[in-house]
């Protein structure tokens, strides 16, 4: 099965940001995975190949969630966070992602 081709410049835009909580944490140091917020019409192969392209690992399974915005009050209007789609990112075995600093 060859891998399917995607356009390099979506790919840079896949993922929005590194989630980084205690939660987060928790599951990396126990289930080896990364938490990404990622765009809301994202897939997972394409969430799969902008990890690999962006951080040269390899990932074995991707798991996504979306999370629908809370409903806020602002005063006496009502308005709606967004909402947001995360990816559990699950690398495999020996793969390590570092946030901290430059990869060396």
């Amino acid at each position: 099965m060859s891998t399917p081709k995607f356009n390099e410049g979506r790919l840079a835009q896949v993922l929005v940001a590194p989630i980084v909580s205690e939660k987060a944490t928790m599951i990396a140091e126990t289930q080896n995975q990364v938490l990404f917020k990622v765009l809301r019409d994202a897939t997972k192969p394409e969430i799969k190949a902008a990890v690999e392209l962006m951080f040269k690992v390899e990932v074995a399974s991707v798991q996504t969630v979306t999370q629908k915005g809370k409903v806020k009050r602002f005063g006496r209007s009502i308005g709606r966070r967004d909402h947001v789609k995360k990816a559990y990112v699950s690398l495999k075995a020996g793969q390590e992602l570092n946030f901290s600093g430059e990869a060396a």
